[in-house]
């Protein structure tokens, strides 16, 4: 009977123990993929395929050609604005966090793009079945600037979405893009950029306040991939949905301000119009 309770007694003392050890080295949250911040324009970039004017109607590239235009502003912006803060986040998951205080964790590091070192520190803090996530940068070298929080959101810990906030530079430090995304705890399904910066350098209304790209995968269909894309053109605002094969690249856009009616418009996989299959 002694040597039961014995046995018990130090059972009960290991359970406090690795109970006592748990709390003590919490577990740090899955980072979300860097692919949560990133839209594949792979299949409308204008430079490889050599297209004419977007707004040529009549030839032999038109429904691809529009498509490829309403995506570019997007893409643009993607080079111009996303590159270090996705460069930077990306890189986190090759280091170690460091467990702070009250459910949060800090991963610090540097950076080297071209010439320029940045250092980064991005926390992540969990609260019920989310995370919380803010990451600051600051630069040295040539242009450098003090460390600013230039990308911050929340996710949830099963993998399933969440959303970023994209500020737009040290000196004009305020919200330029908001990401949404969705995703399956494996891959992401959707991301969606919207345009969400007020006043633009000249501290005027911004036109492009509300432009939207979403973009998504389908599985199984002919078309596997989708754009739906709210923008600015420069006049006016213009909705645009675009669908296409992501293996074979035929597809095809809807844009009735465009277009001039409410019918799809489709490309083969050398980018030539054909009339839509049934």
């Amino acid at each position: 009977m002694k040597k039961i309770t014995d046995l018990l007694l130090i059972l009960t003392l290991i359970a406090g123990l690795t109970t006592a050890c748990s709390k003590e080295n919490p577990v740090a949250p899955a980072l979300p993929p860097a692919e949560s911040m990133t839209i594949d324009f792979s299949n409308f970039i204008t430079e490889k395929k050599r297209a004419p004017a977007y707004d040529t109607k009549g030839i032999e590239t038109a429904s691809w050609t529009f498509s490829a235009h309403a995506a570019s502003y997007w893409n643009s912006l993607m080079v111009t604005t996303l590159p270090i803060p996705v460069i930077a986040y990306g890189q986190a998951e090759e280091h170690s966090p460091v467990y702070l205080e009250n459910n949060t964790w800090e991963w610090k590091y540097d950076i080297q793009v071209f010439t320029a070192t940045y250092r980064i520190r991005l926390t992540g803090r969990t609260y019920g079945q989310n995370a919380e996530w803010k990451m600051y940068v600051s630069r040295e070298e040539s242009s450098s600037f003090s460390e600013f929080l230039w990308l911050e959101g929340i996710s949830k810990l099963d993998g399933s979405g969440g959303q970023w906030i994209l500020n737009h530079c040290s000196y004009y430090n305020e919200p330029v893009i908001q990401i949404d995304w969705t995703g399956d705890g494996t891959d992401i399904q959707t991301v969606k950029y919207t345009y969400i910066r007020e006043l633009n350098d000249s501290r005027e209304d911004d036109p492009f306040l509300t432009s939207f790209i979403e973009y998504g995968k389908r599985s199984g269909g002919t078309y596997d991939a989708y754009y739906l894309i709210h923008y600015f053109n420069g006049t006016d605002f213009l909705d645009v949905e675009v669908e296409w094969n992501t293996a074979d690249r035929y597809g095809r856009v809807r844009c009735e301000a465009f277009f001039a009616d409410d019918e799809w418009h489709c490309w083969n996989g050398n980018y030539i119009n054909i009339f839509c299959p049934l």
